[in-house]
């Protein structure tokens, strides 16, 4: 998904954003200083195993969550700092599909009502004449049959339920929309025409995405950039085409090596990372990956490495990275 603006001004700014939780054995960091930036009408796709604090941080981002720390910036303004009226507003511009479309969605509500329901809430219709109008619009928009609209969840394949979920994000015309594993619950044909829709909404309205997924190929399908989380930290950030053809972090290229190729003179190897991933409860001094990572250095265990810029829109956390990109 490309947005058709060339600007790289950040509409989204995250600065050293942070969620930790208490629990009973200590402090959960789920969000451990994350600074990311998405230009208007792009697309941010967000990678890295279960449990890796994706998820939360596109619910903190949006304000489902109440941050620890740090800032997140909407056109230059701080959301987390919004009050009650602020943040009421900020919801219209700032909306979410979840993952799983039928859990997400009240199975006592018709298509309609579902649709209907952020719509009532924020009494964006004067009358119910305009709000029949909005929903048949709406349900044009995202490929919904106008004769499904009396029909239940229960009733519709998971795609068409994801359509729904589509649309009530889309009803306010909200300018961001974090897409958390919007694809993931779906068939491979399915998740074809979801991710076109997606597209094409883009490229029409100038939507910009958070796209958090652990599927590597429907990222590179989506995203213009690309940000690798571990443990609650971004370990590297590039642009789609130059981290997928060169990755530097270590888990990043473990990762990419796990991607199916279907190509039988292909001779990159999987890459096999052994060790146990860290307790994200009061985790370890140093690089968090040190544990399972091949090439850590005494420095590994000792010193946090810092995400750093090592060519232009190339961004890695790593000790040894920065080490060869120093002496090569």
């Amino acid at each position: 998904m490309c947005g058709q603006t060339e600007t790289n001004e950040a509409f989204v700014d995250i600065k050293h954003l942070k969620k930790y939780f208490n629990v009973h054995k200590g402090l959960l960091h789920a969000v451990d200083d994350v600074t990311l930036t998405i230009p208007k009408g792009k697309t941010l796709g967000l990678v890295g195993e279960s449990v890796c604090g994706k998820s939360t941080l596109g619910r903190v981002v949006i304000g489902l969550i109440e941050a620890t720390g740090g800032e997140v910036l909407f056109d230059g303004e701080d959301a987390l700092k919004f009050n009650k009226e602020q943040r009421s507003e900020f919801r219209k511009r700032a909306q979410i599909v979840f993952q799983d479309p039928f859990s997400s969605l009240n199975p006592r509500m018709s298509v309609s009502q579902l649709i209907a329901e952020p719509l009532l809430i924020n009494k964006a219709c004067s009358d119910k004449k305009e709000m029949d109008v909005k929903i048949k619009t709406l349900m044009d928009t995202v490929g919904l049959a106008e004769r499904l609209a009396t029909s239940f969840p229960h009733e519709l394949d998971g795609g068409r339920r994801q359509r729904i979920g589509i649309a009530r994000a889309l009803a306010l015309d909200p300018e961001f929309i974090v897409l958390d594993e919007p694809v993931s619950a779906l068939d491979v044909c399915i998740q074809a025409q979801i991710l076109n829709l997606l597209g094409d909404l883009q490229r029409d309205r100038d939507y910009t995405y958070l796209f958090i997924s652990h599927d590597l190929s429907v990222v590179r399908y989506v995203s213009d950039e690309v940000a690798v989380m571990y443990l609650g930290q971004v370990v590297e950030k590039a642009g789609n085409t130059v981290l997928f053809k060169e990755p530097l972090h270590p888990y990043t290229q473990a990762l990419l090596s796990a991607v199916p190729v279907i190509d039988l003179d292909n001779k990159n190897k999987r890459i096999l990372l052994e060790g146990d991933v860290p307790s994200p409860i009061n985790p370890p001094s140093g690089c968090r990956f040190a544990g399972r990572c091949a090439y850590r250095q005494e420095i590994c265990q000792k010193e946090t490495p810092t995400l750093t810029e090592i060519e232009p829109g190339h961004f890695v956390s790593c000790h040894f990275t920065r080490h060869l990109e120093r002496h090569k």
